[in-house]
């Protein structure tokens, strides 16, 4: 679905309604509320212009929340929205609004946790009714305009509502009290102590979940869950058990075989709506990209396999061409629909393949990567086969290339040139909606992915990328007090920053330090932490409230950990409060750290599988802290030697320093340890410090690498 807006001269000079061809959303800056701002539906974006209305005209409120590459948003807008007779219902009994859950995860998290509590399930588009006083009374994900398939209609749902708010409203106001109670109720969980084997019991659920044929964990529809990745593959590294790294490898195989991988541009799609990975749905989100380039990024480290390394190269080249910023910050999605259809920018009939690719060619690939004449693709709603296809391999072109009498280089060059032909054709096709929108929190996973293969790879193209993000953010998603912005688009930074916004750019940066060693990154990250305990820390219980202290438009101030389709923001303050305190000798951070284990350890130990990321700090925590201080001048060979050396093993736990033969008093002020810790005779000298004891310093690369796998 694409954007077709007025000029900003126009805009600019309509009414504050809207005018007769718009609403209110034509004046904001998200993508998908600007998609429904030429709706028949008198949409407010959220704010107290809204409910004061509410109250005014005595309504409840209709409130929508989705966001710009949703298929199933995009499916009730044409449906309901658009519609003038469904429109028509809406304005007359309600106030409507229009919220972007990506903007505002603060609002999301609130009304589906309501929406979960009173339906069992969630999902977008989420739909929940309200009282003028934000209390809600309904809720559910996407409604059609008319029942059907057990789903309640709009048409029948909006009248009943109604009359029930004109008859019997009192039965309406004491569900909302109720409903409200017990949101308050399930978030205010007692502090305790962190079961001791629940890292084991994360692991054994795990592999109690894990789907040995295709790899990942459960049944369809099957998501990438990268942070489960991540700690499989560090639970192997500490515990040396076999089963965790096989997890991992045949989950990172099977995704990149499959079609929630874009073979022809690269990229992850979202998730798959079977096992095999094969039929994804399409829209691409930045956090997938940076989220699975750190699994596969580990997983090269852990194995030394060149496969999962150019996975990595993949995803980067995709996120570096298609969702990079000209100032250097990420967009965050690309739509799953294009002319109105999901999936159509990456389908292809088998006549056009065999168009493109000649009768030779095309009778190879198709053959290889599943083509069928009927069709690969099946339409989700019918189930019916499209005549289109999806491209999927059923094992990768290297172990193929001798059932088709080819020699595994020469096929995969063959591929290579066919698919930039196919890449450029696609190129002409009508694109799915890019979301331009640049977030702070997805930025900061994006710098962290880019940070960490650019070290583990040696590619300074990546970090230069990482540092260039992060310049943007800082210099453009800051208030005048040095806090942060959640989003900036056209030219505008706004809306209030979360918890996420905070500790994902800390990680960001900090993966950065360790990449280029700039003191600049350390000294950022150690600033919004200190921010980010200040405006989002629970002094009474512990752990890190989703919403900063002061913040009054909303009925809740939630704490969260579990982790979703991207790790909760209190699993990654966890982990980088311990790096910090660890890094820079400060052990309040390490103490915050286990405040944050008492203060969900409830949660933690009733689901462990549900907080992986979690179980990644907690495996740092069980290792005794590990540093390796190099001493050197950045600039000669042999520091750099010893800098590539250390990095380009997988030692995850281990915090990396570089001590400059002329250091400023700036790092030294940051980094104690590092006063003492100079060169040998003028050469590239390893610390190697385990538990704040360190061994004899050594100008030995190799004797370095085997002090960290023996200390």
């Amino acid at each position: 679905m694409q954007l077709n807006l007025p000029p900003i001269e126009e805009i600019n000079h309509l009414p504050p309604h809207g005018g007769e061809k718009y609403n209110r959303l034509i004046f904001e800056k998200s993508p998908y509320l600007l998609q429904h701002a030429a709706n028949p539906v008198d949409w407010y974006p959220w704010g107290e212009d809204a409910f004061q209305q509410a109250q005014q005209e005595d309504k409840p409120v209709f409130l929508s929340i989705g966001y710009a590459t949703c298929h199933w948003c995009h499916v009730m807008e044409r449906e309901s929205f658009e519609n003038p007779v469904v429109a028509n219902l809406i304005n007359k009994h309600f106030i409507p609004i229009k919220v972007d859950r990506e903007e505002r995860p603060d609002i999301d998290q609130i009304y589906m946790a309501v929406c979960q509590a009173v339906t069992g399930t969630g999902g977008w588009p989420l739909t929940v009714l309200l009282a003028p006083d934000k209390k809600p009374f309904f809720a559910g994900t996407y409604l059609p305009p008319e029942g059907r398939s057990g789903r309640t209609g709009l048409m029948e749902l909006i009248p009943k509502v109604a009359d029930l708010w004109q008859k019997k409203r009192d039965e309406l106001l004491g569900s909302a009290e109720m409903i409200t109670r017990h949101l308050q109720e399930t978030t205010q969980k007692p502090r305790g102590e962190m079961d001791p084997d629940v890292v084991r019991q994360a692991f054994d659920q795990l592999s109690g979940r894990f789907d040995p044929v295709q790899g990942g964990f459960g049944t369809a529809p099957k998501f990438p869950s990268p942070h489960n990745l991540l700690f499989l593959t560090r639970y192997w590294q500490q515990t040396g058990d076999r089963q965790a790294l096989e997890m991992v490898e045949k989950t990172l195989r099977k995704m990149r075989l499959g079609g929630i991988f874009d073979q022809i541009g690269y990229g992850f799609h979202r998730y798959s709506t079977d096992a095999a990975w094969r039929l994804p749905h399409f829209e691409k989100m930045l956090y997938d990209q940076a989220m699975l380039t750190m699994a596969y990024m580990e997983g090269f480290l852990a194995t030394r396999k060149e496969e999962y390394a150019r996975v990595v190269r993949e995803v980067l080249t995709y996120v570096l061409r298609d969702m990079t910023a000209p100032g250097g910050g990420f967009y965050s999605a690309e739509d799953a629909d294009s002319e109105g259809e999901e999936g159509l920018f990456y389908l292809w009939t088998k006549d056009e393949f065999q168009e493109h690719l000649g009768p030779e060619a095309d009778q190879l690939f198709s053959s290889l990567f599943n083509f069928q004449e009927e069709g690969n693709y099946a339409d989700e709603a019918t189930r019916s086969l499209t005549g289109r296809n999806l491209l999927y391999l059923s094992d990768p072109l290297e172990k193929l290339a001798g059932e088709v009498n080819f020699q595994p280089e020469g096929l995969a060059r063959l591929w290579e040139d066919l698919r930039a032909q196919l890449f450029a054709i696609r190129e002409r096709r009508e694109h799915p909606l890019k979301d331009d929108k640049i977030l702070t929190d997805w930025n900061g996973l994006m710098i962290a992915a880019l940070a960490k293969a650019g070290a583990g790879l040696g590619e300074s193209a990546y970090i230069q990328a990482a540092s260039r993000a992060a310049d943007f953010i800082w210099t453009h998603l800051r208030d005048e007090n040095g806090k942060l912005l959640k989003r900036y688009r056209d030219g505008e930074a706004g809306l209030p920053a979360h918890l996420d916004d905070y500790a994902f750019l800390i990680w960001g940066l900090l993966e950065l330090h360790q990449a280029d060693f700039q003191t600049g990154h350390l000294e950022r990250a150690l600033d919004l932490t200190e921010i980010m305990v200040d405006d989002f820390w629970d002094q009474e219980n512990g752990g890190f409230f989703f919403t900063a202290r002061g913040q009054s438009d909303l009925i809740q101030r939630r704490k969260e950990i579990y982790d979703g389709a991207i790790p909760s923001g209190n699993s990654v303050a966890h982990n980088i409060l311990i790096w910090l305190g660890r890094m820079l000798a400060r052990p309040e951070f390490e103490d915050m750290a286990l405040s944050i284990r008492e203060a969900f350890s409830a949660q933690v130990n009733q689901i462990p599988l549900g907080h992986t990321q979690l179980m990644v700090g907690l495996l740092a925590g069980e290792s005794p802290p590990c540093q390796v201080v190099i001493s050197g001048n950045p600039e000669d060979p042999d520091t750099q030697e010893m800098i590539r050396r250390l990095q380009s093993h997988y030692f995850p736990s281990k915090a990396v320093l570089l001590r400059p033969d002329h250091p400023d008093e700036v790092l030294l002020d940051l980094i104690p340890i590092l006063k003492e810790q100079t060169s040998l005779d003028g050469k590239a000298t390893a610390y190697v410090c385990r538990d704040f004891r360190c061994s004899q310093p050594t100008t030995d690369p190799d004797q370095m690498i085997r002090l960290l796998q023996t200390v």
